[in-house]
């Protein structure tokens, strides 16, 4: 078995915010994160899908395709966006790093298994927010 990973960015601007929650709760929990204003990131996300190569490319996916759909289906979505407001799969959700990657993951891991007939899968994500805080998804 053969990982790749493609690594790619996005800044975007959100806040932590639950709506069940008084104004003061909220800063209780989510501290500055929770700013009316909002506030923004410079995210970094790793996509590693795994498999094994094709023998007539030599391949376990072409990064150019792989580009490709985290491109349409992700970041161009997110890219410069309020993710609380502008960005529909995220609609009604916490925009935490966790929720993100989660979502990220259940987009992109029925599209890589399609796009390649079941021969690739998505193993990991790995959203960087900042240089010392992201989550990773295995899809458990």
């Amino acid at each position: 078995m053969i990982y790749i990973t493609r690594e790619t960015h996005f800044c975007a601007a959100h806040k932590l915010w639950n709506e069940k929650w008084s104004k003061e709760k909220n800063f209780e929990v989510f501290g500055p994160c929770a700013n009316e204003n909002w506030h923004g990131h410079n995210f970094d996300m790793r996509v590693t899908v795994k498999g094994k190569p094709d023998p007539k490319t030599g391949f376990v996916i072409n990064f150019k395709d792989l580009k490709q759909l985290v491109n349409e289906e992700i970041i161009y979505k997110v890219d410069h966006k309020n993710l609380n407001i502008d960005v529909p799969f995220l609609e009604g959700k916490l925009t935490s790093c966790e929720t993100l990657v989660v979502e990220f993951w259940n987009i992109l891991a029925p599209k890589i298994l399609k796009m390649t007939d079941g021969q690739v899968a998505l193993h990991c994500i790995k959203l960087t927010e900042t240089k010392n805080n992201y989550a990773e998804y295995y899809g458990e």
